[in-house]
Order: C-alpha cells, then structure tokens, then sequence
C-alpha cells in the first residue's frame, strides 16, 4: 500500500485536559468542509490493552466503535463532529504495542535480536500510526499523542514522531502543540514561559512545534503572539488563540476566525478554500436559541464524573437542537434513590433515563425510580442496564416475581429474568470479550420504536454480557410489557416498551455512540420531545388547578 496520506500531530503540554481531541476534531471539520477526507486517531500512553477494563472514574466513558472496539471517549468526539464511523485503527495504546512486539518476538521474527523502545516499538507505533493512511481512504490524517511532552509513557510516541517526519518528508507532515498561556490575576497578565518551556521540551525528543494552539481565558495581544512565535521558533500567524468557549461546538468557528485550517493546509502544501459549515451553524444556532427547556434525569452511579456519561449528554444536545429545546440534564445518584425519597428525587423532572453501567452497587435505586416513571407516567429511556432494571422492575412489581434479579448480581436467583448470555459462559477474561460493535435488530410492526427509527431493522453499537432471559417473554408480554426489537440471528431482546404507558422504551444497545451533530440519534430526538409534552402536560394540569 502506498502512503498517499498527508500527517498532523498533535502534542499536548504544560497540563492534560487542554482539549486536544476537541481541537483536532474542529481542524478536522474544518478539512473535511473544504472537501479533504479526513480521519483522527488517537495514540494512548497507557498500558492497558483498552480502556474497556479501566474504571469509568478513571478514565471516563469507554466508547464503543462499530467494528467492536473498546476505545478512548475522544474518538466519540471525532464521530459527533466529522459524521464519519472510526474503528479499531482509531485508538493504539501501549499496552496494544508492546502485545504485537511481544507476540512478534515469541514467534521469531526479530530473528533473534535485542528488542528494543528503538527501533522495535517506534516502528511498531509508526506502522499503527500509517494504517489508515496507507488504505487510500484519506487525504489527511490526524494523529493525537494523549498526554503531555514530559511525560516517561509519551517519550515512544514523540520518538516516533521525530522518525515519522523525516521518513515522510517535507511537506508532509506537521506538528501542532496545544499549550497552556495562564493568567495570573495577583500579576494582571498572562504568561508565556509555560509555553516555552512545554516547547523546549518537546524540542529536547528532536521535534519542533510547527503551530502553537494556545488556551487562554483572555485574548492574546499581538505582541505576546510575537514573543511567543520568537522564542519558539514559528511564525507568527502560526501562534493560534483557542480562548475558552461556551460550548465545545464553537471551537470550529473559532478555529475558523483563527485561520488554523489555513496555516495547517499553507504547511501541508494543499489547497486552501473558504469552509462550508453552514449546517454547523445552523445546529449551533438551535443549540443557543433553544425556545423551550426540560429537565431530564440521568440516573447514574458514576454521576460526579460527567465524562462517564459524556456520550449521553453529548446526544442530548444533538436532540435538543433538533426539537429546539434545551435539555437541563440533572444527575442523580442511584445510590441515594430510595422508595421513600424517591418522589422528591424525581417528581419534578420531565423525563428519566436510567444510564448504563456494570455491578450491584445503586441498583436497588435504579429500579426504584423506572418504578416511579412507570407508574407516574415520566417519559422513560432505558439504556443496556437501564433497560435490564426496567425488566427487573416490572417482573417483581407487575407480574409479583418477587426475587426476580439479574444474574450478574445475584447469582444464586432462581428467578433470573436477566441472565449471562449463552456465548458468554465459558469465558474468563474481561478485556474485549463482551458482546461488542454493531448488531442488527428487526423492530415490530405498529411498535413505538418502529415509529421512531422509520425502519424495519436497525444496526446499533453494544456493550454487554447479560440479556434478557426469553424463557420470560411471553410473561412479560401478556402482561403489557412488549418485545419490540429482536436480533434476527438470535432472537435476544433488544428492545423492550410498554405501549399503554405515553413513552417507556428500553434498549439493550447504546443509540448514544450513533448521535452526531449532523444526525441527531432518533431515539434521543423522540425522548426528548415526549419530555416536552410531559413538561406542558404538567404546565397545563397546574394552570387547571389554579
């Protein structure tokens, strides 16, 4: 395959969390409106194989790609800006290196040589790093190092960077480090000698910065760009401002004002043309003039990290700009949700979704408040374990199976009405052995969800290793609560609704990996327009009152 790609890195310094996938996504919407085919990879540090056995309080949400792969939630940002589907070849960690050279190496193709950080894992990192590149798919590749220069787990990925540029030549390959230009208010002025030290360091591996990013909270006057572009060697239209936004959808535009895209396409020796985000900004646009609010509960045990649910939130603004409403997502923690406080808890909320996740703790809340919702009639949305609690709720509190339960946390439960998944029973390790990516699903005929999706089947992402227990269905179904969406190859339970309640669905997969800014996910849109007509329900039961 022949490297036809053109390369940008982006580096990080000073301090983690300055938004580097943010930027790369916004260069790449920029790249991509000027009609380049762009994709965004990141590289991680750590050694972990994935992120799929990190804690969510650790590392944030694991997002799931359509080919199955466990990946850094940055990747979920690519999608939501660029509308385009990543895959595996999206996110390297170390841990995924070091696997191949180590697997390499017991079966003898280093012949027998020291294995070493050079040549070994850099070349392992620079062929990970030009896979997509090299499929002809591409115009321009972005590559994020996660982490700051400095750091002992970044030193591989800068060296291979140092490598990378000079094999690809002049032209070829660029440099962007995001930095940090503090203000400090006791002195009244902001401060380069972060920045220059962060590019020093960088410098140091063998690699020059060719366009700084700065985040700063006040503008940057021209004579600080000046400095900055003296002592960093670079020139001064180079030295771009990324002032903090109200939102992460303004970066583009100010990316734009900045002229990122066109000092980036200036160095790559390409075409520079005026962008068309005019569909942007018109979703910007609904985003900031919403005409409506609701206030929707997550239900969630990871809800003091709002990076654990960063995909939901995400979807939310997606249908809230599609219903011109602005959604006021409030968290609650399952772990406090109990029958008697639970009307306090909820009682004024428009909507519930009760969010994913793994293990027994806050369970018992969670089925509390569907039982709520259920029967006070909240517009519902139940999502992987959201959906299981709400099959739970209704087996124990409607057809009266009393210790009904999912096997994950009661093994011992005779009455099993979520159970281990067959394929999963013989399986001992955790990391990427779950039920992962893309898997059709038929929807039935005069259902809510069919309604909703416009289809008759649907492929979604999921992320699981438990499902509903068939041996139940017809249980259930008698009863009012319908399987609406199947696998046509299994006959697992996708989706599951109860047609007399005004919107109560849950579903087994995760529509939230699928929401972008372009195609807000249908299933978030329809939620939140029954929220809004449960807000205006209650709004015009209180005038009756009065």
């Amino acid at each position: 395959m022949t490297n036809t790609a053109k390369y940008i890195f982006v580096t990080g310094g000073v301090t983690s969390s300055l938004g580097k996938g943010i930027i790369a996504a916004s260069l790449a919407k920029l790249l991509q409106a000027q009609g380049y085919r762009v994709t965004i990879q990141k590289l991680d540090p750590y050694i972990n194989v994935d992120p799929g056995t990190l804690n969510p309080y650790e590392h944030g949400e694991c997002y799931v790609t359509e080919d199955g792969a466990e990946t850094d939630l940055d990747l979920g940002h690519y999608e939501r800006f660029l509308n385009r589907a990543t895959s595996q070849a999206n996110n390297v960690t170390t841990g995924r290196i070091y696997q191949s050279v180590i697997d390499k190496e017991r079966r003898g193709e280093f012949l027998g040589k020291t294995v070493q950080v050079v040549p070994h894992i850099t070349d392992e990192i620079k062929e990970r790093i030009q896979i997509l590149g090299k499929s002809g798919d591409y115009d321009i590749v972005i590559t994020e190092i996660g982490g700051t220069v400095g750091d002992i787990e970044s030193l591989p990925y800068i060296e291979a960077v140092r490598q990378l540029r000079w094999d690809l030549g002049e032209n070829n390959g660029i440099v962007i480090h995001l930095t940090l230009v503090p203000f400090l208010s006791a002195a009244g002025e902001l401060k380069t000698k972060p920045t220059q030290h962060s590019v020093k360091t960088l410098m140091e591996s063998g690699v020059q910065a060719d366009i700084l990013v700065c985040r700063t909270e006040h503008n940057l006057p021209k004579d600080l760009r000046r400095k900055l572009a003296l002592f960093c060697n670079v020139k001064e239209n180079a030295v771009i401002q990324s002032i903090d936004a109200s939102t992460i959808y303004d970066v583009p535009n100010l990316m734009l004002d900045e002229g990122l895209d066109k000092v980036v396409l200036e160095k790559l020796n390409l075409k520079s043309d005026t962008p068309d985000i005019e569909r942007w900004n018109q979703f910007v646009h609904r985003h900031k003039n919403p005409k409506s609010e609701v206030t929707i509960g997550l239900i969630g045990k990871y809800v003091e990290l709002q990076d654990s649910y960063k995909s939901i939130l995400e979807a939310f603004i997606h249908a809230g700009a599609e219903n011109e409403v602005k959604v006021k997502v409030e968290s609650v923690h399952s772990e406090y949700i109990n029958k008697d406080n639970v009307h306090l808890k909820l009682g004024h909320l428009d909507g519930v979704l009760v969010a994913p996740g793994f293990g027994e703790r806050g369970i018992d809340g969670k089925i509390d408040a569907v039982q709520y919702v259920r029967e006070n009639n909240v517009p519902f949305l139940g999502i992987c374990l959201g959906m299981q609690m709400a099959v739970i709720e209704f087996a124990r509190n409607v057809l009266g199976i009393k210790d009904a339960a999912s096997s994950e946390m009661n093994s011992d439960t005779k009455n099993a009405v979520i159970d281990l998944m067959e394929d999963q029973k013989t399986i001992t390790d955790k990391g990427g052995t779950m039920r992962l990516g893309a898997w059709d699903c038929d929807l039935k005929l005069g259902s809510a969800i069919r309604d909703i999706y416009k289809s008759e089947s649907i492929s979604e992402r999921h992320r699981h290793r438990y499902e509903f227990n068939g041996d139940y269905k017809a249980q259930m179904e008698a009863a009012g609560m319908q399987a609406t969406g199947l696998n046509p190859d299994t006959g697992l339970v996708e989706i599951v609704e109860i047609p007399t309640h005004p919107w109560f669905i849950g579903v087994q997969y995760h529509p939230e990996y699928k929401s972008t800014v372009a195609n807000p996910h249908p299933l978030f849109v329809a939620f939140v327009k029954a929220a809004l007509l449960h807000s205006r329900g209650k709004r015009s039961a209180t005038m009756a009152k009065k």
